[in-house]
This record gives structure tokens, sequence and C-alpha cells, in this order.
């Protein structure tokens, strides 16, 4: 394939992920709020949620489910939306309130909190997969929605490069995990780190019940 096919490819396809927002703009909403979370899975660290707002005309080929992306198409993507960008925000939530609350309590308070925090006040939220009680704005939850709404993308994208940058500066403070590669995850370098030091301050108990026995405890940094 050729770099001009490429490149029409791209545009169409973000012809397709805008379609969710070009509809709501053509009923008179102004401004969309993509919300997306990464972190849920991990057995260290905290859940992140961003929320987006892009303006009407954003025109960057490439924004897609941060999943389908390399590291260096996130990085720059991610320079690229904050460049762009009406507004966006953060919300993170540490590993100490997922064990008291669950994950799935955690990652909806992240997501309240991010969508708190914008300078601009949405109109309209776009969530992937989950709504927001809490939240009196009008919303939709969308199932794989970060393939499919460019707003709820773009939330993938600053939801995964925020969170994969913390992780990678607890690695310097806990190098035993291999948190840089692993985010957090449990591979197997992460479970031999457990296996070797025990637990550290970031992990989530919770997650690790059916791992750790009382050994661990008083092996805990």
């Amino acid at each position: 394939m050729t770099k001009e096919e490429r490149e029409r490819l791209a545009r169409l396809r973000l012809v397709e992920m805008k379609q969710i927002e070009q509809e709501l703009y053509a009923g008179g909403i102004r401004y969309i709020a993509g919300i997306d979370e990464v972190g849920r899975g991990p057995l260290a660290g905290p859940v992140v949620a961003a929320a987006v707002i892009l303006p009407h005309d954003f025109d960057v080929p490439g924004v897609d489910d941060s999943k389908k992306l390399s590291e260096k198409k996130r990085e720059e993507l991610y320079t690229l939306i904050m460049k762009h960008a009406v507004s966006f925000s953060i919300g993170i939530i540490d590993n100490y309130i997922i064990d008291e609350i669950n994950i799935l309590e955690a990652t909806k308070l992240a997501m309240k909190q991010a969508v708190e925090k914008l300078d601009t006040k949405p109109e309209y939220i776009l969530i992937d997969a989950l709504t927001l009680k809490d939240i009196s704005i009008p919303q939709r939850g969308i199932i794989k929605g970060d393939s499919l709404s460019v707003s709820i993308a773009a939330a993938s994208i600053v939801a995964k490069v925020t969170r994969d940058r913390i992780m990678a500066e607890y690695h310097l403070q806990f190098p035993h995990y291999a948190f840089d590669h692993n985010k957090g995850y449990g591979t197997r370098a992460h479970y031999e780190g457990i296996d070797s030091h025990g637990l550290c301050e970031l992990h989530r108990r919770s997650f690790l019940k059916g791992y750790c026995d009382e050994n661990f405890n008083a092996q805990e940094r």
C-alpha cells in the first residue's frame, strides 16, 4: 500500500469516527466530551480516566482506540490532541481506593473526576461502555466507543499515555516489578518481582488475594 493510499484510508476512517459527533453537532450541541479510562486490569497502580472536548473541525487522522496504536503513534497523537483540544482533564484513583470500593466504582469515580475538572463544561458526554449516575449532563454509553467515536478515542489515547508515564515514573521507585514494561499488568516479570520482593505500596491487594499468602505480608515494602 502506498503512502497516498494509507493517508486516504486514514481520512476515511476519521470521517467514520466523527459521525456520532456530527449528529450531535447537527442537533445544536457545541461541546462534546469523550470519556475513557485505562488501568482496570493491572495488579498495581491507579486507574486513569481522561475527558477530552475536541473542536468541531478536528482534523487529525489516526485517532483511534489506543489499544490499536503503537506507543510511538500514541505519543504523536497525544501531542496533537493536547494542541487542538478545546479542553481536557484527567481523573486518577489510586490503588488504595480501588481496594476499598472495587475497580468498577473506582473507574466511574475517575471518570466523574475528569468530567468535573474540565475547564469548558460539556453539553453532552460520550463514554466508553459506561454511564455515570452522578452526572446530570446528558450522556451516552457506547460499547467499544473508543473504536466508534473520535472523542472517546482521543480520551483513550490521553488516558493511556498519561498512565504509561505514571507507571514509568513508579518503575524508578520500585524497579523489581518491571513497571516500565508491563505498566502494572500481571506479566511473568511482575509476578517474579512479587515472589522475590513481596508487594509494594502500589499493589492492589484485592487483585492479589488468590496469589499472596501470609508469607508476603512480612515481605511488604
